[in-house]
């Protein structure tokens, strides 16, 4: 199908080799599908409209691959990605699916699987570099714990920083143009995954030696797990300039990490996530971090792919089509003329102004009965996202039409 919503490469969509390549396995059932090659995922993406492709470093180059086997592949790699147009913006490594991993990474109770940990990160950035990725991400999915009293949490945490300042300090010393983007998870595959949100990161981030080349990489599906508000914590990573890279997905709350198809769930907090992104200036790939049902064949993973850059840009009008509605704006605007201005100039303190709003007298009994209409905004924007709004004569003479055939 060819339409507005059609994913060109200029809208920046990026899948995971992982993604893509996910072959249906679970804890209770193995895989489903065959494996999808490489360079085949690149073709295949390309031709859907995809801008790139991102990789842990396992995804590409098996874990035990020597070095000349290392160097065909990404030889025939990066050939694929010439041939099809597609850029690799981002990178990441491996640090959870190998046993040696299995009591974490950068905050192993074992100095040398941390010390692995980091070489194995290094050569993964050299591999990212090479691709021409400009983000690292570094997601902690080993980072926990299920026994409390076997690590002392402050030490892990000072372990893990100094894992990120050891990379960090690589990256300069290499001149490397990357920036890292530290990825959030409350749990899974720990009991509980330190620095469990995109709040934690940020503040774990001004503790680092380099915090201006680090930021993160919120994940939808991380977020909801927690029960949290994806759209409120993206609204925060972009208030503290540390918006470096994000991961599209949808999940249902409360339950295990799904990473459903983009907005295949949560239609109007997606909403305001795609309105938010695109209103915020945000210039970095638009990536999804998802993959198809187990039900699927690889056809329909690639239905998967293309529902999921679809369902980004039908959101994308959405987010125009309500700042060009003029019930919703007339609204808006008369909701925030009544909440009045601001005489006190409350963003600037100085002794004046200090003095003037203590001695200010406020109808306390006037301001709280006053409504909001809130209700009514909520109700605008659940029809617009239905697409009724603007369509109320063509769907009346589709009624009258269809009573008259009856």
């Amino acid at each position: 199908m060819s339409d507005q919503y059609t994913p060109k490469k200029e809208d920046h969509f990026t899948f995971g080799l992982w993604t893509v390549g996910n072959r249906g396995r679970d804890p209770f059932g193995d895989a489903v599908r065959g494996a999808i090659s490489p360079t085949q995922i690149v073709k295949r993406l390309s031709e859907l409209g995809a801008y790139g492709v991102n990789l842990h470093d396992n995804d590409l180059v098996p874990f035990e691959a020597n070095e000349t086997e290392r160097t065909k592949i990404v030889s025939e790699f990066k050939k694929a990605l010439s041939e099809h147009g597609m850029k690799v913006p981002m990178a990441t490594v491996n640090l959870f699916y190998h046993p040696i991993f299995k009591d974490g990474a950068f905050t192993s109770s074992d100095a040398r699987v941390r010390a692995f940990a980091i070489q194995k990160t290094m050569k993964a950035m050299d591999l990212g570099v090479e691709l021409g990725a400009e983000i690292f991400v570094l997601w902690g999915g080993r980072e926990g714990t299920e026994v409390d009293a076997a690590k002392d949490a402050i030490e892990a945490l000072k372990w893990y920083r100094e894992g990120v300042n050891y990379l960090t300090e690589y990256a300069l010393d290499q001149k490397y143009n990357l920036k890292f983007a530290l990825e959030a998870k409350p749990n899974e595959p720990r009991s509980d995954i330190y620095l469990p949100t995109t709040g934690h990161m940020l503040a774990f981030i001004e503790t680092l030696d380099h915090p201006e080349i680090v930021g993160v990489n919120p994940e939808v599906a991380h977020e909801h797990m927690s029960g949290l508000n994806f759209y409120h914590s993206i609204s925060q990573a972009i208030d503290a300039g540390k918006l470096f890279h994000i991961d599209l997905n949808d999940q249902k709350p409360g339950r295990y990490d799904q990473d459903l198809r983009f907005a295949s769930e949560s239609i109007k907090p997606m909403f305001y996530l795609v309105k938010l992104l695109e209103e915020s200036g945000y210039a970095g790939p638009r990536h999804f971090d998802a993959h198809a049902y187990r039900s699927e064949d690889e056809e329909g993973v690639f239905a998967f792919a293309l529902g999921c850059m679809r369902s980004y840009n039908i959101l994308k009008e959405k987010a125009h089509q309500f700042a060009e509605d003029k019930e919703i704006q007339s609204l808006l605007k008369e909701i925030r003329a009544e909440g009045g201005h601001d005489e006190y100039q409350l963003g600037t303190y100085s002794k004046a102004s200090a003095s003037k709003l203590k001695s200010a007298a406020f109808d306390t009994q006037h301001l709280a009965e006053i409504g909001r209409n809130y209700e009514r905004l909520d109700q605008l924007v659940f029809e617009l996202l239905l697409g009724v709004r603007g369509n109320t004569a063509s769907t009346a003479a589709k009624q009258t039409t269809l009573a008259a055939r009856a």
